[in-house]
């Protein structure tokens, strides 16, 4: 058996805690952090943060925020509000997305008739391929979106 005396343990131990706190000032500069969504931005808060995009108003304002883009632009997710809307899809949707409703929903014909209704409380992932119709009464979502080439993620 091979045995390493307790005093060297006790030195590597003491050394890689010492080399550990050391390095600490440096990784606390460059620190990445989880990208949070508390129950308050979730109930609607977070269109409250400065770096909301807002479109249009009254009925037809969309409001929309990303909480994390990746760093390497393909990859993000966040939240998005909007009221009554219907949009025809006739060119590729563009993005993989994942959308987790909150309230309202949507309901999404697709090219070939089919229809598939999303309710509050359900959650839907669109390829980027998808051709159809979304017809909505409104909706809060948090969203999930992939881009291989990160176009549609601005």
């Amino acid at each position: 058996m091979n045995r390493i005396p307790l005093k060297k343990t006790v030195l590597a131990a003491t050394l890689g805690s010492a080399m550990f706190a050391a390095a600490l000032p440096v990784l606390a500069d460059t620190a990445i952090h989880p990208a949070e969504m508390s129950r308050e931005d979730i109930a609607g808060a977070i269109f409250d943060r400065p770096d909301t995009l807002i479109k249009g108003e009254g009925a037809d304002t969309v409001k929309d925020v990303t909480s994390l883009l990746s760093s390497d632009g393909r990859f993000a997710s966040g939240m998005y509000m909007a009221g009554k809307s219907r949009w025809v899809i006739d060119e590729p949707y563009g993005v993989d997305e994942f959308m987790y409703f909150l309230e309202g929903g949507v309901t999404l014909t697709s090219s070939d008739g089919s229809i598939t209704e999303i309710a509050a409380g359900e959650a839907v992932t669109i390829p980027k391929e998808w051709t159809g119709i979304w017809e909505t009464d409104g909706y809060k979502k948090i969203w999930v979106i992939y881009s291989e080439d990160g176009s549609g993620l601005e």
